[in-house]
């Protein structure tokens, strides 16, 4: 039985991570941190039952109930105070908090190479692997790429971690290749600002769409010369990201160090 915390667990993803976990035969939920909620009980939050906990405001709520892995989904500032003090104190980090940077993945390596391990992934969908994967195949073949990703009306950061993370792995297999650059940009005006999106270092264009009834979606588009490949991953619910964060859970014990995404858990 692995004994796990939720960071943020008043939260979308966290409430949807508190349920997840409470159902899972080899997993305990033993404490919920987020300080927006702290008082409250997280069987009413996460609309679960038989928890009996109280949400806490604090980091040390996870020590001090015996958790051995934390699951965090809060904001950028709140996951790099968390993380390191979870790494200080020796208790493994799943992390699916969006909006670090190169130089916070840097520290969070030098963190967790002591006493703790750490799990970290824009997007724990099982899904969401496979579409990167099938994208960084394509990358080395193609003369053009755009991505188009979708989610709903309260994400705060955009473009999406996962839409950043795709043009990455799909830069480095082309670079690996030796793909050379992709297409030029033909634009010569844009009527409107921003028409074409923003633009990645490497010249992938990316666009971002925020609507409400959306959850997570993401179309990756190539071209070649007379015709055109789509790649195309839509998370329809939250739950869709369990079994990811589940596996998570389950793995960071034994994986030492820093893990980015879910590749390695899955062999791809």
């Amino acid at each position: 039985m692995i004994r796990v915390g939720v960071f943020g667990a008043a939260g979308r993803m966290g409430a949807t991570v508190s349920a997840a976990v409470s159902e899972a035969s080899d997993l305990e939920l033993v404490c919920a941190v987020d300080p927006a909620a702290a008082g409250r009980s997280l069987d009413e939050v996460a609309s679960i039952r038989g928890s009996g906990l109280v949400i806490a405001p604090e980091p040390r709520a996870a020590t001090e109930a015996g958790a051995e892995v934390v699951v965090d989904f809060t904001v950028a500032k709140a996951a790099r105070a968390n993380l390191s003090w979870c790494a200080e104190h020796g208790v493994h980090v799943v992390c699916g908090t969006t909006g670090l940077v190169a130089s916070d993945l840097e520290a969070i390596r030098q963190w967790f190479s002591h006493k703790a391990n750490a799990i970290l992934a824009p997007n724990f969908s099982i899904g969401a692997a496979l579409m990167m994967r099938c994208a960084e195949l394509c990358a080395p073949f193609v003369l053009g790429a755009e991505v188009v990703e979708l989610h709903h009306d309260k994400k705060r950061d955009a473009p999406s971690g996962t839409s950043l993370e795709t043009i990455r792995r799909m830069q480095a297999a082309r670079d690996a290749a030796n793909g050379g650059a992709w297409a030029a940009d033909p634009t010569e005006k844009e009527v409107l600002a921003g028409a074409r999106g923003a633009t990645s270092e490497t010249g992938v264009h990316v666009h971002s769409v925020r609507l409400p009834g959306l959850v997570a979606h993401q179309e990756v588009l190539f071209g070649l010369l007379g015709e055109t490949l789509s790649i195309r991953h839509d998370s329809l619910d939250r739950a869709s990201f369990m079994p990811g964060v589940l596996l998570a859970v389950r793995r960071v014990g034994e994986l030492e160090g820093l893990t980015l995404g879910l590749a390695d858990l899955l062999g791809l």
